[in-house]
């Protein structure tokens, strides 16, 4: 498969994050299942959602994350995606920059990816809940962090890993959760993984 070809099948692009090391791909927000829900609750990590607003409200911007969303349905999705990932450098790979899983149709197809990637690290952040009962099945090369749907509450301990939104210091910050250290280094990953590793259970990002 060339990557013209794969780039026409999954919709037309992948995203580049300027924060990320790597590569992701970016689902339209508004389609979130439990994240749009959120969106409409006060003090949740979803109500000043960044995938909302800035470059992301821009037309050609939500007609590209509509077309990756539809592409989801093509059978050749899982060839093409493998076949994008494995031809990108870095080693890395973030699934959604923005949006969410949709289905378990579409978590299985993500699981695909991963084994066809072998020589990847995955990291998929989520606030679906129900994907916990379907981690026995995950990749090993895949992290699955489940996001704490509101600011300042800490991630579930039943997850293996996790993430945080907080404005503070809390009693249960520092024994199970590091912080990201973007804020001190010009809001970039630069050479910190942390996401990316299973050691580490839960991940704390400052609200901004």
């Amino acid at each position: 498969m060339k990557s013209s070809e794969a780039l026409k099948i999954i919709g037309g692009s992948l995203s580049k994050p300027s924060k990320m090391p790597g590569w992701s791909i970016g689902l339209p927000a508004k389609e979130c299942k439990t994240g749009g829900k959120l969106q409409q609750v006060k003090g949740s990590v979803c109500y000043d959602c960044y995938a909302l607003k800035g470059c992301y409200v821009f037309k050609v911007v939500q007609d590209a994350q509509y077309r990756r969303l539809a592409a989801l349905q093509d059978p050749r999705w899982v060839d093409a995606m493998a076949h994008l990932i494995n031809s990108k450098k870095p080693d890395v790979f973030r699934w959604h920059d923005s949006g969410d899983v949709q289905d378990l149709d579409h978590l299985k197809k993500i699981y695909k990816v991963c084994e066809l990637t072998p020589a990847k690290r995955h990291w998929l952040p989520t606030r679906e809940a129900w994907i916990k009962d379907h981690l026995d099945n995950k990749p090993d090369n895949l992290v699955i962090r489940f996001s704490a749907p509101m600011v300042d509450q800490r991630a579930p301990d039943s997850w293996p890993n996790s993430s945080s939104v907080i404005t503070k210091d809390h009693p249960w910050f520092g024994a199970t959760s590091v912080m990201c250290p973007a804020p001190k280094q010009n809001n970039e990953c630069g050479s910190c993984r942390q996401c990316w590793n299973p050691e580490i259970k839960n991940i704390s990002y400052q609200a901004h």
